[in-house]
């Protein structure tokens, strides 16, 4: 029997497998493709964008120079972050909200909270494939076992463990996790309830050949009929077709129909010779009303969908990832304390449910009315000012979460800012093994003492911060997350209490 099942060897899956095995958890991983590669990975649909939180959490890994080389053919897109006069880095790219694209130039970096330099770029495009390579092999690496060609048709759950299965085919594992994506068979399976919004577009992407390209614009045009995207010299093309979502991918579009589409929406008599791939998606917003039922868990777009708008399924995805891995290995290691697991739905689920909000109100935006138009102008604006692009670069980071864990520093809750040491360690190198990190700034050391009783599961490093943030101590949780925080009249209070709730009893 395995401890865990993972459904599904997209990148979130692999991530999960990843963090299991680096605590080690016996896992297999079930895909039912039979091959890494399918046509939704060619080109350009490979292209994923990953935002500061998720470059954060393959730094903390070790894996940030080999995801650098996944992203090394993307033009622009594969350098650190621009250094600004103050030492802080500037994005390269902030993205677009709805369509209006944002100027990497006017993010307030002295707005944005508890901020500290870090190898890890605010903004990075790689190339799909590459990363499931990346993770499928270090995965591999920490004895975790990847079958493909193994469809599920079948998930039942028993008191102490879940039996996976397809046909005669069948394992059975303590815990059972489906990252198998937005059309989730575990999910379908396991009965839990979907719920959300219908869609309001389909949208297009395609490679394809244009008679008269001079008759499209370059870049993202919103037009009063929908929206279309002209996207380099490669004949990349966007568009949406505000049709209730009526032409997804249960069906293949013509010539014919993409040439149809492309004109009511641009607006011009363009011509289509050619089209070499195409791929469909819609704005249907949909999530689980829970992440958990028993010994069966959803993460990725098993658990919520989307649209692409914005870049953000990947990205909360890798988030769900990081947060469930070492809760749920800690319950298979049996030192969780009580309602851990819990605390993944808990602090998830609501993360989720911002993002559906967040692409619904980059729709309400764009439909091709005269109501929307007026509001558009509006939006356009304020997204042009300072305050605007820090907004939404801090909603599109992940710099603006926050889990409410009850501390009462600010920063409890928050993603940890990469606090450097000056005899050179930084609490990224410090996080690679998995384990919580206690960092004790106090010249007396005076948490030596308290997190050696967690030692197995809490790393202690003390010394001189770089930059403290005004902390004498901070304790980071393994998904990086700040639990508990120190300030200098605290006199150690509280550091035992948040110990506790995240690590379990004291090692006896």
């Amino acid at each position: 029997m395995y401890d865990v099942v993972i459904v599904g060897a997209g990148p979130v899956g692999l991530f999960l497998a990843c963090e299991l095995g680096l605590a080690g958890c016996s896992v297999l991983v079930r895909e039912k493709e039979p091959e890494p590669d399918s046509r939704w990975q060619a080109q350009p649909f490979e292209k994923r964008g990953l935002f500061g939180f998720s470059t954060g959490a393959f730094y903390r890994r070790g894996l940030l120079d080999a995801l650098r080389e996944t992203s090394a053919d993307v033009a622009g897109h594969g350098a650190p972050a621009v250094a600004a006069a103050d030492g802080t880095s500037r994005p390269l790219a902030v993205g677009h909200f709805a369509g209006v694209m944002l100027d990497p130039a006017k993010v307030d970096l002295a707005a944005l909270p508890y901020r500290l330099p870090s190898p890890a770029p605010d903004t990075l495009m790689i190339r799909l494939p590459a990363v499931e390579s990346l993770l499928a092999e270090r995965a591999i690496k920490l004895g975790v076992e990847i079958r493909r060609g193994a469809p599920v048709d079948a998930v039942v759950q028993h008191d102490e463990h879940v039996v996976v299965s397809a046909g005669a085919d069948a394992v059975e594992a303590r815990w059972v996790v489906g990252c198998d994506g937005g059309r989730s068979a575990v999910r379908r399976l396991a009965g839990f309830e979907f719920t959300g919004t219908e869609p309001e577009f389909t949208g297009y992407t395609m490679v394809a050949t244009l008679a008269d390209p001079e008759k499209l614009r370059p870049g993202i045009n919103a037009t009063p009929t929908g929206m279309y995207l002209r996207m380099g010299a490669d004949g990349t093309l966007g568009m949406m077709d505000f049709d209730g979502g009526a032409f997804d991918r249960s069906r293949q579009p013509t010539l014919d129909h993409l040439q149809t589409v492309l004109r009511r929406v641009s607006g011009t008599d363009v011509t289509l010779t050619d089209v070499r791939r195409v791929s469909t998606f819609t704005d249907r917003a949909k999530q689980t009303t829970t992440y958990r039922e028993g010994r069966i868990l959803l993460a990725g777009d098993a658990a919520h969908i989307h649209s692409p708008l914005g870049g953000q399924g990947l990205n909360t995805g890798i988030g769900d990832a990081v947060n469930l891995g070492w809760k749920l290995a800690a319950i298979v290691q049996g030192h969780a304390p009580d309602g851990l697991l819990d605390t993944y739905d808990e602090e998830r689920r609501p993360v989720g449910a911002q993002v559906l909000d967040w692409s619904r109100a980059q729709v309400a935006v764009m439909r091709p009315n005269r109501g929307t138009w007026a509001a558009r102008g509006v939006v356009r604006d304020l997204l042009g000012t300072r305050d605007g692009t820090t907004y939404v670069f801090e909603k599109m980071s992940g710099l603006s979460m926050r889990y409410d864990l009850g501390g009462a520093h600010p920063l409890v809750g928050r993603n940890a800012p990469d606090f450097l040491l000056e005899d050179g360690a930084s609490l990224g190198e410090l996080m690679r093994g998995g384990l919580g990190v206690v960092l004790d700034f106090t010249a007396e050391r005076r948490l030596a003492g308290p997190a050696s009783a967690w030692r197995d599961r809490v790393r202690y490093a003390a010394g001189t911060p770089v930059d403290g943030l005004g902390l004498e101590a901070v304790l980071i949780r393994p998904d990086g997350t700040v639990a508990w925080a120190e300030v200098d009249d605290a006199a150690g209070a509280g550091f035992e209490e948040a110990a506790s709730r995240w690590f379990g009893r004291p090692t006896a």
